[in-house]
C-alpha cells in the first residue's frame, strides 16, 4: 500500500498528469482568493469600528483563515477536481495497466453530482473536526478517522465504478474495509499538510485505482483483459507496468 502511495504521488508530477494538476490547483487558489477578498470587503463595508479594532480583527481573522484552510482546502479541492477525476483515473489505467480493459467514464451529469457529493461529504467531516479543535486529542482522532473512512470509501467507489456495477463495488469494499480505510488514512494524512493538501483528490484517485486493481484481481471481480488486434498467443495479461505495479 505504501509502495502504491509513493507511485501515485510521484506520478502526479509527470507530464500526462501535470495539466490536470495545474488546473485543479489554479482553480482552488482562485476560489480561496475570491473568498478572502469577499470576507475583507464585507467586513470593511458592514462594520464601522475604530481602526485599531479593525486591524486586530483582521490579523486574528488572517490567522484563523490559515488554520481553517487546513480543514477547508480538501472539500474545495474535491469540488474542483471532481470534474477531472475520470481523466486522472483513465490516465493511471492507461499508463500502469495497459493490458486491462479500460474503465467507463462517468456521464457529465453524474460527474457533476459526484463532485458535489465529494464536496459536501468532505466539508461536513472537516467542519466537525474544526469544531472539535477545542477538545484536546479528540480533534485529531475525528479528523483522521472521519476523513480516512469517508475519503477511502468515496475514492475507492469512484475507481471501482468505472469497471464493475455499484452493488459489486459495495461488496468488494466491505469485504476489504480495512485496506480501504488504511488507504483513506494515507489520503487524510496528505489532506492535513498545508499546500500539499491541494493535491489530495488527484493523489487519492491515482492511489485508489491501484488499490482497486489489486483487490479486484484477488477477489476475481476484475474485468477481462483488453485483447489487442495482432497480439501474439504468448502475450500474458497484466504484463509490463501493470504486473510491476
Amino acid at each position: 500500500m505504501l509502495v502504491a502511495a509513493g507511485q501515485a504521488f510521484r506520478e502526479l508530477f509527470t507530464p500526462p498528469f501535470r495539466a490536470v494538476l495545474l488546473k485543479c490547483v489554479g482553480f482552488t487558489i482562485a476560489l480561496f482568493a475570491l473568498l478572502i477578498v469577499a470576507i475583507v470587503w464585507g467586513f470593511g463595508f458592514l462594520v464601522q469600528w475604530p481602526d485599531q479594532i479593525v486591524t486586530a480583527v483582521q490579523l486574528l481573522g488572517g490567522f484563523a483563515l490559515v488554520i481553517a484552510s487546513i480543514f477547508l482546502i480538501p472539500p474545495v479541492t474535491s469540488l474542483v477536481a471532481g470534474l477531472y477525476l475520470d481523466d486522472i483515473a483513465e490516465q493511471v489505467e492507461k499508463t500502469n495497466f495497459p493490458a486491462d480493459a479500460p474503465g467507463r467514464a462517468l456521464p457529465t451529469a453524474q460527474a457533476i453530482a459526484t463532485a458535489l457529493r465529494f464536496f459536501f461529504v468532505v466539508l461536513v467531516v472537516n467542519l466537525v473536526a474544526l469544531l472539535l479543535l477545542l477538545v484536546p486529542g479528540v480533534n485529531l482522532i475525528a479528523f483522521y478517522a472521519g476523513n480516512g473512512y469517508l475519503l477511502g470509501r468515496e475514492y475507492f467507489e469512484l475507481a471501482a465504478t468505472r469497471h464493475i456495477p455499484p452493488a459489486v463495488v459495495r461488496r468488494l469494499r466491505k469485504s476489504n474495509r480495512l485496506t480501504v480505510f488504511l488507504s483513506g488514512l494515507i489520503i487524510a494524512g496528505l489532506a492535513s499538510v498545508p499546500i500539499l493538501n491541494l493535491l489530495t483528490p488527484l493523489f487519492a484517485t491515482s492511489l485508489m485505482v491501484r488499490v482497486y486493481k489489486r483487490l479486484a484481481a484477488r477477489a476475481g471481480t476484475a474485468p477481462r483483459p483488453r485483447i489487442e488486434k495482432g497480439a501474439g498467443r504468448n502475450r500474458r495479461p497484466g504484463s509490463g507496468l501493470a504486473r510491476r505495479c
